[in-house]
């Protein structure tokens, strides 16, 4: 069984509630059946009820029945979300009447949804940009006690099963934060450890990446990474990490016994944790072009609920399979 498709399987089990903001979208709509159809997950589309109905009937969709229909500017529950958003952010100056307004966008509307506890996570953003998606989530549903950053995990899934864990790695952060500071890396491989066990189903091995293994050289960005690692350790004693480790004393074992001897995590890494945005993103990218490796992501973390982000070319499938990874990461909170 493939990654994804164990991906799927488990969110069958634990059948949880996402909404999709983007409800009137032909993607969107397409992958709701598939969702619905499959029992993936319990559907909510945001969008003029009307609309929706016509556009599933023009596309030749016959479950969109099955999911839930809610129109921003008719929800009963307008009041009660905007005494919340009241509640919430008073002390910014928010208004009633102000709440009231950012109801009427769709991605307030699906962050109030699991605030209240209507909804249990929320896959937006093929016609939004990643801010649209994250804004209203940084501002209702936070961040997780202990986690200020929100940061991007992929799963990488490699040709070669003697790297990571039968070939299955994540790498973090490759699609949020610019540059971390010591704190900030730390919450970035606590978080990423938790993404690990939920989304990709083993127990994580975390190598932070450096430039040096081991004090080979001196440097305040070496630096960084040493006492990141010791704050993710003072997070979290149980976790499996080492660093400063180089990215092949991580991965290649032969390499890795020969620099940091006796490490329990050089040469037998699954998780890579990058200093910075760039070294993530660029990484990642190499490996999912030049070793021909799916990338699976990027997989939102740190933030209170589930909610995720996808990329405006995505594709239907793209689509069933961020939601079923959303309410994996939900039935693990």
């Amino acid at each position: 069984m493939d990654l994804m498709t164990k991906i799927r399987e488990e969110a069958k089990q634990s059948y949880k509630t996402i909404v999709l903001p983007e409800g009137e979208e032909e993607r969107t709509l397409k992958a709701a059946e598939l969702l619905i159809e499959d029992k993936i997950a319990r559907i909510i589309l945001i969008g003029n009820n009307d609309k929706i109905k016509s556009e599933a009937q023009r596309l030749s969709l016959s479950r969109i029945q099955d999911a839930e229909i809610v129109d921003p500017l008719t929800f009963p529950k307008r009041d009660a979300y905007a005494d919340i958003m009241v509640e919430i952010r008073k002390a910014k100056g928010l208004t009633k009447e102000d709440a009231l307004k950012q109801l009427n966008n769709p991605y307030y509307l699906g962050t109030l949804m699991i605030k209240a506890g209507d909804a249990d996570g929320m896959v937006a953003g093929a016609i939004c940009s990643t801010a649209d998606t994250i804004r209203p989530a940084l501002q209702y549903i936070k961040t997780l006690p202990g986690i200020s950053v929100v940061s991007g995990a992929f799963i990488m899934v490699l040709n070669d099963s003697n790297f990571g864990e039968d070939g299955l790695m994540v790498f973090a952060d490759c699609a949020v934060h610019p540059n971390p500071t010591e704190r900030e890396l730390a919450e970035i491989a606590v978080a990423t450890a938790r993404t690990t066990r939920a989304i990709a189903g083993f127990e994580p091995r975390i190598a932070m990446l450096s430039f040096s293994t081991k004090g080979s050289a001196k440097h305040e960005m070496v630096d960084k990474v040493v006492n990141a690692t010791r704050i993710a350790k003072e997070m979290d004693p149980d976790l499996q990490i080492e660093g400063e480790l180089q990215a092949d004393a991580a991965i290649i074992e032969a390499i890795g016994q020969q620099k940091a001897p006796g490490s329990k995590i050089a040469g037998k890494a699954n998780v890579l944790i990058f200093p910075t945005l760039e070294s993530g993103n660029i990484a990642y990218k190499l490996v999912q072009r030049l070793a021909k490796a799916e990338a699976v992501g990027p997989v939102l973390q740190g933030m209170a609920a589930p909610i995720n982000d996808l990329s405006r070319g995505c594709s239907v499938m793209d689509i069933v399979n961020l939601v079923a990874i959303t309410a994996n990461q939900a039935a693990m909170k």
